[in-house]
């Protein structure tokens, strides 16, 4: 018997709801392979790996050096940056080839996130022959968080979602949150492309850096806490809004506990370090999320391409 998702050839190429499927599928899966591309580059900078590879694009003139850890980590970081790129090409290409099927903004939400890939691999050579300079592998973790906020928002923008028309309130403060935990997550790449943490601990140096992330840590807090007295105060609010506005509260408290650990232990435990940085970018993920479900917010509900 075949399965709810077995699809023929043929039904893959004439049916527009299955062709929709398959892209949401695939978008999906981009946005939790990015969340775990972050994680391994998060471990790769923690373990000092970031030029354990001392050439680009290739590792010590080849496609698989000899390994040790350290090593390891920067090729496999890399080799999944690989794939990622060759996905985003993949979803150009399907949602050019598909367009009918799919909802007009697909196509260039697909290249958007194309051009980020690009840019994202630019920064990422760069970040190797210009030996780590702290503004690029900032701006290499900002570019990747956007990357992933987009990924996110058309993966919701896929999503069956019924509402009611009463997120009006909701947009502006999650999006007033998403701003305020990616500028966060800013100044969290700062401190670490500047060891900022060690050197103001053990050398009295950039200090500066290290207390306006735990300075920024108040904004973004409340203006997650206000997302969710918003949704708290919309009764009629719809139901998946109102779980994922609820979910940010253990989210954020854990990224706070993590935040607080870390500097306790004076960076000491790579897991912890590696932990705050995925709650963190997971706590913007559902604030795109919930932004991105109440702009669809609207009295009619439905969704136009349902799977």
């Amino acid at each position: 018997m075949l399965g709810p998702f077995h699809v023929s050839p043929l039904t893959l190429g004439s049916d527009p709801s299955v062709r929709r499927q398959w892209i949401f599928r695939l978008v999906l899966l981009m946005t939790v392979f990015t969340l775990f591309l972050m994680a391994v580059g998060s471990a790769t900078r923690v373990m000092d790996a970031g030029l354990a590879c001392p050439d680009w694009p290739l590792c010590f003139g080849t496609l698989v050096p000899q390994m040790d850890l350290q090593i390891f980590l920067e090729w496999f970081h890399r080799l999944l940056a690989t794939s990622l790129g060759l996905m985003a090409i993949a979803f150009v290409g399907l949602s050019v080839a598909w367009r009918q099927a799919l909802p007009p903004w697909v196509p260039s939400a697909a290249a958007a996130a194309l051009c980020l890939v690009i840019v994202q691999g630019i920064l990422g050579g760069l970040t190797v022959t210009e030996l780590l300079r702290f503004e690029i592998v900032t701006a290499h973790l900002g570019t990747g968080l956007l990357f992933f906020c987009l990924l996110a928002a058309i993966t919701v923008g896929f999503a069956p979602f019924r509402g009611t028309g009463s997120a009006r309130w909701l947009r502006i403060a999650a999006v007033i949150g998403a701003l305020c935990v990616y500028g966060q997550s800013l100044l969290g790449g700062l401190v670490s492309s500047q060891w900022a943490v060690h050197q103001c601990l053990y050398g009295d140096r950039l200090c500066v850096v290290l207390n306006s992330h735990l300075i920024g840590a108040v904004p973004a807090t409340l203006s997650v806490l206000g997302v969710v007295i918003v949704a708290w105060r919309s009764p009629a609010l719809a139901s998946l809004l109102r779980q994922l506005s609820f979910s940010l509260l253990p989210v954020v408290a854990l990224q706070v506990a993590l935040g607080w650990s870390t500097l306790q232990l004076k960076l000491q435990v790579p897991a912890l370090t590696v932990a705050h940085q995925m709650i963190g970018a997971t706590l913007l993920g559902v604030l795109v999320a919930i932004s991105t479900l109440a702009w669809r917010d609207c009295p009619s509900g439905s969704l136009k391409h349902k799977f």
